[in-house]
């Protein structure tokens, strides 16, 4: 008997990403997922010949050793992403559809694959990833007006900001139950007119965005800018909305947001919207990090480290 498994990033590109597909291939299946960093997905899965994967939204690289095993096993997967792959191996039981490209997101490669047949999510999914002008162009043929656009521009970020967390327990609902709520509704402007999970979400960003709007920048240049906020569930909630915020205030400006934890700090880094390269290759610099050309981040960074960092951020974006 086949099992079906769909694994994703908890972020608002990998749950509209698999909205996308599955509005059409509905299937039953089992979901994997969990807050925004956590990427090593594909190691809670146990799957073998018959069954099938949807991989949306997590770096292949950092996934390599379960893929392959996977696979050896027997199992069949479609991988979605828009992270550096590293080596992909070469398996006919592996499809892959994956694009670097700083301003492509998953959910926008899953609306290549479908023919645009649910882009009003990718629309939504590109927002809340911080790809407003990709958002924009995607939903052209939309015909939306301002406003409504406006609407899918709050609901991706809405759907983003529930993802940053350390654990769980600091997000408002657990990306997989999001997703079940979220999948109840073909339409977003649904979702936002009847669904009281979108209230939530709407006010709790809000009162979260503006404690760190009261956060004084360490560090702030014509390059870029440094913030460094508390260690808190707000804080962890908000990180990472809040290098969006800055990024799009400021789109000459890279932007670092860094989370105090025990031991050092959790940081968001985006380039420069203008130009928007080299936030992976500064975090992948360090270890646990990682991310896309774009936006990236470093699981841990030391506190040993930060002077380091703070160094190379400078350098990276000059």
């Amino acid at each position: 008997m086949t099992g079906f498994y769909d694994v994703f990033n908890g972020d608002a590109d990998g749950i509209c990403a698999l909205q996308q597909l599955r509005l059409e291939e509905p299937r039953a299946s089992v979901l994997v997922t969990g807050v925004k960093r956590d990427i090593c997905l594909l190691e809670r899965v146990e799957a073998g010949a018959g069954d099938e994967l949807a991989v949306l939204d997590i770096s292949l690289a950092k996934n390599a050793a379960a893929l392959e095993r996977l696979l050896a096993a027997g199992a069949r997967c479609r991988f979605f992403d828009h992270h550096h792959p590293g080596e992909i191996p070469a398996h006919p039981n592996l499809k892959t559809f994956i694009d670097t490209a700083p301003d492509v997101c998953t959910s926008l490669i899953v609306d290549r694959y479908l023919a645009g047949r649910q882009r009003v999510w990718a629309v939504v999914a590109a927002f809340g990833d911080n790809l407003a002008e990709a958002a924009r162009r995607a939903a052209q043929p939309l015909r939306l007006d301002s406003v409504r656009l406006a609407k899918l521009r709050t609901l991706g970020e809405c759907i983003n900001y529930n993802a940053y967390g350390e654990t769980i327990e600091d997000l408002h609902y657990p990306p997989a139950d999001l997703y079940r709520t979220l999948a109840r509704y073909r339409d977003p402007f649904d979702f936002i007119v009847d669904e009281p999970v979108f209230e939530v979400l709407k006010s709790a960003y809000a009162d979260d965005l503006a404690r760190a709007e009261e956060i004084a920048p360490e560090m702030a240049g014509e390059a870029a800018a440094l913030f460094v906020l508390p260690d808190a569930a707000w804080s962890r909630r908000v990180n990472g909305t809040f290098a969006n915020r800055l990024a799009a205030a400021y789109p000459a400006r890279a932007h670092a947001v860094l989370v105090k934890k025990r031991g050092g700090f959790v940081v968001s880094v985006r380039a420069p919207l203008a130009r928007p390269f080299g936030a992976d290759e500064l975090c992948r610099a360090f270890a646990g990090g990682g991310g896309r050309k774009g936006a990236a981040g470093i699981n841990l960074l030391p506190e040993e480290d930060y002077g380091r960092f703070c160094t190379a951020f400078r350098a990276a974006f000059a």
